[in-house]
């Protein structure tokens, strides 16, 4: 597994995956700040906040309305992301950007607890790669 300062990120497009995500889901933030961290790092924010001790793919903190608007922040493992990635059978980027679309669905009040629910996400996660086939397949 690489360090994560040496993974090949493309951030303008995990940017436009964000940007994706809230137009397919019809939703409105005025910022969605985005963290790639390793698993350690995403194990700590998990149990902080979640009381679950053990690393995950993504941790979305849902909108608020603040001064300067309604934000949400997506936090997501790069570590992980690799190895699904490899097991899925497509590239780091692609799940990168699977990943990042989650998290503004969940930031927008999208769940998936239930089948009916993760089928709703999952749709939404396939439009929003759709839209941006053309540049993952450059990634592949």
């Amino acid at each position: 597994m690489r360090d994560l300062q040496t993974l090949p990120i493309d951030e303008a497009l995990l940017a436009d995956a964000a940007r994706a995500a809230l137009a397919v889901a019809g939703g409105s933030l005025d910022a969605v700040e985005i963290a790639i961290v390793d698993d350690r790092r995403i194990r700590e924010v998990n149990r902080t906040y979640r009381n679950s001790d053990y690393a995950t793919d993504v941790i979305a903190f849902e909108a608020e309305d603040e001064p300067g608007g309604r934000s949400g922040e997506v936090i997501v493992s790069a570590q992980t992301a690799q190895r699904q990635a490899a097991e899925a059978g497509h590239s780091l980027q692609a799940e990168l950007c699977l990943l990042v679309a989650h998290g503004v669905l969940h930031v927008l009040g999208y769940e998936d607890y239930d089948e009916r629910s993760r089928t709703v996400m999952n749709e939404l996660q396939e439009q929003v790669l759709a839209t941006l086939r053309e540049r993952l397949d450059r990634h592949e």
